[in-house]
């Protein structure tokens, strides 16, 4: 939806692939073409999906330019590039780089090779392997991830990773995923609240040249730990900027990406992902003139982006509406986040020009957290015949 905002707003419609219960598929600034259960691996669905977009591509007067903005939309982007580019124009990192961004193990190896600065990391193949680890006791506490990001680890647990202050905690966690056959990552916890996570943003195009590139950092996460970003800001931080650039060079990427980094207490950049796709940043950007989607857009057609920065670029703020539950947890009084949200540059789903994908998710939002008795709905049978 986010990445609809900014296209939107440099005149740019949209058709939407995704699942059924995208909120995107209601915007006034896109088309719904088919639903998608990207829940699904993708070695289950690429084959389909391939035909289906295929088919959808060449109905189209032009070569349609294809953003992806998801995990799984980027390996599949990546894996299927030689089929879809007959039909779709687009623009993505190298086979290699996507696969090693993609899995937190080959990330690990990866950071290895080039010496990138991320913090001390192990490759953990299962959960019955957590002990065969010869863990530092001076390193806790670490942060216990997914190799891979999936959904059921997203069902399971609110926060992105979980964190452990000893060993006897991670026996614990070893326990509770035994038998699962997903592989892990424990790293090294970097001191500090969500909010010193920053980032870079950039959109490199296929010479090599910085198209367009701005900073940020989170203000508020869901929950408050390891939680999704609920609030963000975009800054001026020059240390960022310049070590992402830095990184640039050293992985050899083309195309859009964001370099995730947390800032210790002692001031130092510690890189924890990069993620090789279009992003809700992307909105926020836009809203101060630094809009990546349509920069390369623009390329890819033939075009010249002349979207210009404003003076706001280092105050911009982006709000989703479940800031309103990570701020009242951060003890924000109702009233005065009310007014901060309310004039924030960008806002998750809601637009007064574009209204309905803030009501689907609002209903969406209802029909998982409140029992169907309190909506209304009897849970007896319908005995009116």
């Amino acid at each position: 939806m986010e990445v609809i905002r900014a296209l939107a707003i440099a005149g740019i419609p949209s058709v939407v692939v995704a699942p059924h219960h995208d909120e995107a598929q209601y915007s006034r600034f896109a088309t719904k073409a088919f639903d998608w259960d990207w829940d699904l691996p993708i070695e289950q669905c690429s084959e389909q999906l391939l035909e289906r977009l295929l088919e959808l591509g060449r109905r189209q007067g032009d070569p349609p330019v294809l953003f992806f903005c998801s995990d799984q939309a980027l390996v599949f982007t990546s894996r299927y590039r030689s089929q879809l580019e007959p039909t779709f124009r687009f623009v993505v990192a190298s086979p290699d780089l996507v696969e090693d961004v993609s899995d937190k193990q080959r990330f690990s190896a990866l950071s290895g090779r080039l010496s990138l600065p991320v913090p001390v990391t192990h490759v953990v193949e299962s959960a019955a392997a957590f002990a065969d680890v010869d863990y530092d006791a001076r390193v806790f506490p670490l942060i216990v991830k997914p190799a891979l990001r999936s959904r059921t680890w997203a069902s399971a647990e609110l926060a992105k990773a979980l964190r452990v202050d000893d060993l006897g905690e991670l026996r614990t966690l070893a326990e509770r995923f035994r038998g699962s056959d997903q592989r892990f990552i424990v790293q090294e916890c970097v001191d500090g609240p969500e909010s010193a996570i920053e980032s870079y943003h950039v959109y490199v195009d296929g010479r090599g040249s910085i198209r367009g590139e701005f900073t940020g950092r989170k203000i508020r996460t869901l929950p408050a730990e390891f939680g999704h970003s609920t609030a963000l800001a975009l800054t001026e931080a020059p240390d960022v900027r310049d070590l992402g650039r830095k990184l640039i060079d050293e992985i050899g990427l083309c195309g859009v990406a964001k370099f995730d980094f947390k800032r210790s207490s002692h001031g130092e950049l510690y890189l924890l992902e990069i993620n090789a796709r279009f992003s809700l940043w992307h909105h926020l950007g836009a809203r101060v003139g630094v809009n990546l989607p349509a920069m390369v857009y623009a390329d890819l057609i033939g075009g010249r982006w002349v979207g210009n920065p404003t003076d706001r670029a280092t105050t911009a703020t982006w709000v989703h509406p479940k800031d309103v539950l990570a701020a009242r947890q951060a003890g924000v009084p109702l009233l005065r986040w009310l007014v901060w949200a309310a004039n924030c540059d960008a806002k998750a789903f809601w637009a007064w020009n574009d209204p309905l994908p803030l009501f689907a998710a609002g209903g969406a939002w209802i029909r998982e957290h409140v029992p169907e008795h309190r909506r209304g709905r009897s849970s007896k049978p319908d005995d009116r015949g």
